[in-house]
């Protein structure tokens, strides 16, 4: 324990004591799954316990990581928790590449086999005017047979999704030069680099609801526009919520670098938001060429 541990050295394996946080965590949790369950069901409590969730959230999630980077910044991580820190990350990245196979199993299963298998010859007398076409944009079409689903367009890559996609790219360049400046010891460029990547997060962000303005107003392309419009969606939306994680990670890690925190030797934490920022690029690059090409 760090209670026997001479004074400025790390302690061979840092172990917490017991916190509050994880209840405390757990109870904001339950507030947001009871709200949106309720909400999405026309409760009219259920939004404002949403809303009470998430910022009961916010607050233990601040007070949480702020006891972790005063533990880092006090010296008791040693390489050890560096070490398990980085596995940690790696098996959490593992873990949102299967969550976005999923979706992506989802959209090539749709495309590939239910739409051909329901426009067979064994589906013509239940469906004998369906056409077994993608995108489904239109009555009679795999959106919908019976033409319960409004006529809409498809979303093409030109241009907020290509805009999108050379911002996103530029951020994971800005976002590696800074990485090169901190292990450089040259702070003042890495966060001039880390200030620019997360405002090319912020103007990705910014675009994406103005895309998501322009499909419902303009092409009537809603979640509800048959296997075409839940999918997309589902895909685009998910990555949305995951580049707004990964530019407050990104934001929080530039605010620490102004406070002097990280060293070119101990930068786990730079990493690990690094690691986060470059998977979203990566799923991004997927979804712009399943999801606006074909």
């Amino acid at each position: 324990m760090s209670t026997a541990v001479p004074k400025g050295q790390a302690p061979y394996y840092f172990v917490p004591g017991p916190s509050r946080h994880p209840v405390m965590a757990s109870i904001g949790l339950f507030f947001v799954i009871l709200g949106a369950g309720q909400w999405v069901n026309g409760v009219g409590w259920g939004a404002y316990s949403l809303a009470f969730g998430l910022l009961w959230w916010a607050v233990v999630l601040t007070q949480w990581f702020g006891d972790a980077i005063r533990e880092s910044e006090s010296g008791l991580y040693s390489q050890r928790i560096d070490v398990s820190y980085r596995w940690a990350m790696a098996w959490f990245i593992f873990s949102e590449v299967m969550f976005f196979g999923a979706f992506f199993g989802a959209l090539y299963w749709a495309r590939m086999h239910v739409i051909p298998n329901l426009g067979s010859i064994d589906n013509a007398l239940l469906w004998p005017d369906f056409k077994a076409i993608w995108p489904s944009d239109a009555p009679g079409y795999t959106a919908s047979p019976a033409g319960t689903v409004e006529p809409f367009r498809t979303m093409g890559p030109w241009p907020l999704p290509t805009i999108n996609t050379a911002l996103l790219l530029t951020s994971g360049v800005t976002l590696t030069i800074a990485h090169h400046a901190l292990l450089a010891n040259q702070r003042a460029k890495t966060i001039g680099f880390m200030w620019i990547t997360v405002l090319l997060g912020a103007l990705f962000l910014g675009l994406q609801g103005y895309e998501y303005y322009e499909a419902y107003t303009h092409l009537n392309l809603k979640l509800s526009s048959g296997i075409y419009g839940s999918t997309f969606f589902m895909l685009t939306g998910f990555h949305g919520l995951h580049v707004f994680v990964g530019a407050l990670m990104l934001l929080f890690i530039t605010l620490r670098l102004q406070k002097g925190h990280f060293t070119p030797e101990r930068h786990f934490g730079f990493e690990g938001a690094a690691w986060y920022w470059h998977f979203v690029d990566v799923v991004w690059l997927g979804l712009y060429v399943v999801v606006y090409w074909t």
